[in-house]
C-alpha cells in the first residue's frame, strides 16, 4: 500500500492547486465555499465547461474522451486540491463519476462517441434513476417496467414507473434509469439499464423539500416515456450487472475529495470549539481527536481500496467504507451542534439560510439512508463480503 506521493506527483498537486486557487480568487470567485449543490445552478455548470475548457473535467478518463490519462495517484490529487480549495462541488458528478465511467466500461464505440463528449465538455448533465418508492437501498426490488415498440430499425424502449431521491433531476439532461424489462423475472434477474433524455412529455420531475431548506432530491415520473432502442447500456437483462459496476465507480478516487471536505468541516468545529471556549471542555476534546483519528484511518483504508480494487465491481473493502463514513459524518454533525451549542440554533438569515455547521448537522441525518442505509450495508458485506448465509427474504 502507498500512503505517499512521489516528487512528480507533488509537482502536479502544485499545478492543480495553484489553477484551482486562481479559478477561485478570480472569474468564479462568486463561487467558493458554496455547499448546496442548488446555489446558482446556471452558474455552475459554465464552472464545469471552464473545467472542461481546461482539461479538469474528467482528468481520469482517456485523452480520446477528454480526459488527461492521469493516474489514480493525480487523480486522488485532484480531487483533494479541489475540495482544499473550496469548490463546490460539481452539479454533474453523476456524469463525470457514474455515468461516463460506466459507458466506457460497458458501452459500445459509438455510444461512447455519442455521449462522452458532452459529459466531458459540460454539456450535458446526468442524473441517476435508481431509487423507488419500493426499491431504495434494494435495487433488485425495481418495478418500472420497459418494453420495445416500433418497426425494426426504429425501436424505441418505452418505460413507465416512478424514482425517487433523483438528485438534481431539475437541471438535468438525461438520466440513465434502471428498469424491468423481462416480464414476470424478480429480484437482479430481467433489469435493463437506459439512457433516457429529460427534456420529453414523458417525464414529469417534482423537487422535494428537505429538513435544510434545500431541493436537490426530486421524485421522477416515467409514464410512456421514450428513448432510441441503441440507448441501453449492455444487452437485455444486463442491468443489475451494469449497475454493479457503476456502484464501484461511485467508491472510486472522489472518496479521497469528499475526505477532504470533511477535512474541512472537521476544521471549522475545531475554530468554532477554539472561539466560544468549548475546546476547553474535555469531553469536546476527545471527542474532536476521536473525529480526527477516524478522518485519518479512512483516508489510509481509501488509499488501500483504491490501491488493489478493481474498479469494475465491489469488493470486501468498498463494501465497507460507505457505512464507515456516513456513521463517522452523522457523529461530526452532532459534535458540531453540541460545539457550538444554542447559537447553533438560531438564523438571522431568510427561511432556511444556515452556515455551514448547523447544514452540517442537517444534511448529515441523511448520510447513513442514501446510497444503501447502514442497515442494508450490513447486509452486503455480510453476504457479500463475508460469504454468510443470505438473510431469509419473504
Amino acid at each position: 500500500m502507498k500512503l505517499g506521493f512521489s516528487a512528480a506527483d507533488e509537482l502536479f498537486r502544485q499545478e492543480c492547486a495553484d489553477w484551482l486557487n486562481g479559478q477561485m480568487e478570480g472569474e468564479f470567485k462568486d463561487i467558493r465555499g458554496i455547499t448546496s449543490l442548488t446555489d446558482m445552478p446556471e452558474r455552475r455548470k459554465e464552472w464545469e465547461q471552464q473545467l472542461a475548457a481546461h482539461k479538469w473535467s474528467c482528468i481520469g478518463w482517456p485523452a480520446k474522451w477528454g480526459g488527461r490519462d492521469a493516474t489514480l495517484a493525480q487523480q486522488v490529487i485532484f480531487a483533494e486540491e479541489y475540495a482544499r480549495a473550496g469548490v463546490p462541488g460539481r452539479v454533474n458528478h453523476i456524469g463525470i463519476e457514474l455515468a461516463g465511467p460506466t459507458i466506457l466500461a460497458f458501452g459500445t464505440e459509438e455510444q461512447k462517441a455519442r455521449f462522452l463528449p458532452d459529459i466531458a465538455a459540460g454539456k450535458t448533465i446526468f442524473c441517476q434513476g435508481f431509487s423507488e418508492p419500493g426499491a431504495g437501498s434494494d435495487l433488485a426490488s425495481v418495478r418500472t417496467k420497459g418494453h420495445l415498440e416500433g418497426p425494426e430499425g426504429a425501436q424505441e424502449w418505452v418505460v413507465n414507473g416512478q424514482k425517487i431521491w433523483t438528485s438534481l433531476a431539475h437541471i438535468s439532461d438525461w438520466i440513465f434509469v434502471i428498469t424491468r424489462t423481462e416480464e414476470g423475472t424478480v429480484g437482479p434477474k430481467g433489469l435493463s439499464f437506459l439512457m433516457m433524455p429529460i427534456d420529453q412529455p414523458g417525464i414529469e420531475i417534482r423537487g422535494i423539500p428537505q429538513i435544510n431548506g434545500d431541493a436537490e432530491f426530486n421524485e421522477t415520473f416515467l409514464t410512456d416515456a421514450r428513448c432510441p432502442a441503441d440507448s441501453l447500456i449492455g444487452q437485455p437483462g444486463e442491468g443489475w450487472k451494469i449497475a454493479m459496476g457503476l456502484l464501484a465507480f461511485e467508491r472510486g478516487v472522489s472518496t479521497l475529495g469528499q475526505q477532504m471536505s470533511f477535512r474541512n468541516e472537521l476544521d471549522e468545529i475545531i475554530e468554532a470549539a477554539k472561539a466560544n471556549g468549548t475546546a476547553h471542555d474535555p469531553l469536546i476534546r476527545q471527542r474532536i481527536a476521536k473525529a480526527e483519528i477516524g478522518l485519518r484511518l479512512m483516508r489510509y483504508g481509501a488509499l488501500r481500496m483504491l490501491s488493489q480494487t478493481d474498479h469494475s465491481r465491489i469488493d470486501g473493502a468498498a463494501l465497507t467504507y460507505k457505512i464507515q463514513w456516513a456513521s463517522w459524518r452523522r457523529g461530526l454533525g452532532e459534535l458540531a451542534m453540541d460545539v457550538l451549542g444554542q447559537a447553533g440554533e438560531v438564523n438571522d438569515r431568510e427561511a432556511y439560510g444556515w452556515d455551514t455547521l448547523p447544514n452540517l448537522f442537517l444534511y448529515s441525518r441523511a448520510d447513513t439512508i442514501y446510497g444503501g442505509t447502514n442497515q442494508i450495508q450490513r447486509n452486503l458485506i455480510a453476504e457479500r463480503g463475508l460469504g454468510l448465509p443470505r438473510e431469509p427474504r419473504g
